[in-house]
């Protein structure tokens, strides 16, 4: 016990002379990231390092925040983003910042760089405004050795599947991810999966899994996921866990049973949500997996076909029917490259402003037209606010915007982009009072980064990186909307990350402090 009083004291020195911070805290409540209660106090920082944490007042800084009535609290840990292709549009990803995140873990859905060692090479070059994690997507991998063939890969291409994997884990990848309800991800086996997931393995890294159903069969999908993580041996993480189609309302609690019955049994198993009721992805998974093989020559060719295409419309309007709807009211058109005219605006409404019937039959006709044109990304509103917040109330839920870096006024975009921490902690925590603010930070926080192996990150603790946030508790809350989603949310009033202020008195600084994180088991 001596000897650790001894440690403690010359690692933290009890000198109450003055001492000079780079940046000062002062009079905040502060939630550190644990789950434990808030308590007053103040943080200094010096050399992108918190030093010190509590009542400072021996203290100096030219650099002083008055937190008095605010939050102060660890950076937020996205975990699920999508943001290839944006950062050097936006390097100062201001939707981010604005929302309180300071890291964001990519790659998410089985979609990512290949060689995630040069794309870090490139990101430490850019400079962001925030820092990056990144995943090697199972989709990407399977694309490099086989396009997008629908059949199972040859003992040399799994191979080359295999050293994919094994280059991005060394590189510091913090997991394997799947989409395995695109393509060509949608193709593959679940004992493929398996073998790349016993690379990540190795790793001490996650599997983590956009499942092959979230709606009629998200049960044998969960099982699935459950399956491969086991069979791996390593953790697993569900992506934007949900229930899509009306018909699948309700069946939260027995979705989420099946998660608390797997950590039960050992199972090192967690989850993750965006706080709306409406999902984003591409037009084209309105349509069977097969139709989006081996290219797009093959699929106008299909798309061609009277024979298929009638088979094609029957099979939308059977899940039209399935969602008890008579319209293709819930897909909205987020952004159409080929007429931007169309963005913000339904499938049901598209096809009446091109003058056709307005039947269900018409609608999907004009899906298959939009595909023929390059398809387009959408908005599908599809699950139930009563299943969003039951499944937002598990502990071992954390929540990721699955989104990208936005470039402001640019489409109709899910609102999630922007406000997602800022509607769990203005909506969910402070007006509807469904989990405390100490357990939505936790799990925005210290959770995530416990999950995907990020040091020194997501606590307020001495010796961790300085990625801190001030916000005031009363007044955060999202803008952003589905008719107008580019709007930041509010009440972040101070940004730190890497002990540079980004947001200071609620304005962007300008500054790109980020960093790529790396997966710590690559740097042994």
């Amino acid at each position: 016990m001596r000897k650790l009083i001894w440690l403690l004291i010359v690692i933290f020195p009890l000198d109450l002379s003055a001492q000079t911070a780079e940046i000062l805290i002062k009079n905040g409540k502060i939630i550190d990231g644990t789950g434990n209660a808030w308590f007053y106090g103040d943080v200094a920082v010096v050399n992108n390092k918190i030093v010190a944490i509590g009542h400072l007042s021996h203290w100096k800084s030219t650099n002083t925040i008055d937190a008095t009535g605010m939050v102060v609290a660890p950076g937020f840990i996205d975990v699920h983003t999508h943001i290839e292709g944006e950062e050097a549009r936006n390097p100062t990803s201001d939707n981010f910042i604005f929302d309180g995140v300071t890291t964001v873990i990519t790659g998410n859905c089985g979609l990512s760089k290949v060689d995630i060692g040069q794309y870090f090479r490139w990101l430490d070059s850019l400079h962001l405004s925030i820092n990056v994690a990144s995943l090697i997507g199972h989709n990407d991998i399977r694309k490099a050795v086989m396009g997008t063939a629908r059949r199972d890969p040859t003992e040399a291409e799994m191979q080359k599947m295999v050293a994919i994997t094994q280059k991005a884990m060394e590189d510091g990848a913090v997991g394997l991810s799947t989409g395995l309800i695109y393509i060509p991800g949608t193709y593959a086996a679940t004992n493929e999966v398996v073998a790349l997931a016993k690379v990540a393995a190795a790793y001490r890294s996650v599997y983590a899994t956009h499942m092959r159903d979230e709606g009629d069969s998200v049960v044998p999908a969960i099982q699935e996921a459950l399956h491969i993580g086991t069979a791996a041996g390593l953790p697993v993480e569900i992506s934007h866990f949900k229930l899509s189609g009306q018909q699948n309302w309700g069946r939260s609690k027995e979705t989420l049973g099946l998660i608390k019955n797997a950590r039960n049994k050992g199972i090192d198993v967690t989850i993750d949500q965006y706080p709306y009721t409406a999902s984003s992805t591409n037009l084209g998974t309105l349509l069977p997996g097969w139709v989006l093989a081996d290219g797009k020559d093959s699929i106008n060719t299909r798309l061609n076909n009277p024979v298929i295409r009638t088979q094609l419309i029957a099979y939308m309007l059977k899940r039209l029917h399935k969602r008890k709807l008579k319209h293709f009211s819930y897909p909205v058109v987020a952004n159409y490259a080929f007429d931007t005219s169309y963005n913000g605006k339904s499938i049901e409404t598209v096809n009446l402003l091109k003058g056709q019937k307005h039947t269900a039959k018409a609608e999907a006709e004009t899906v298959l037209e939009m595909m023929q044109h390059g398809g387009a990304g959408m908005v599908f509103h599809g699950m139930g606010e009563a299943d969003v917040q039951y499944i937002m109330q598990y502990p071992f839920c954390m929540f990721g915007c699955d989104a990208g870096i936005r470039v402001f006024g640019e489409g109709v975009p899910h609102p999630r982009g922007y406000g997602s921490n800022a509607k769990i902690l203005g909506k969910y925590v402070r007006d509807e009072q469904l989990f405390s603010l100490e357990q939505a930070i936790r799990r925005m926080t210290s959770l995530p980064a416990q999950k995907f192996h990020l040091q020194n990150r997501g606590l307020l603790l001495p010796g961790y990186a300085a990625d801190i946030i001030v916000f005031n508790p009363n007044t955060v809350i999202d803008k952003a909307t589905y008719d107008k989603p580019h709007q930041y949310s509010e009440g972040f009033q101070y940004v730190i990350v890497n002990g540079a202020l980004t947001l200071s008195n609620g304005k962007h600084t300008g500054i790109r402090n980020g960093v790529t994180l790396k997966n710590s088991a690559s740097l042994l």
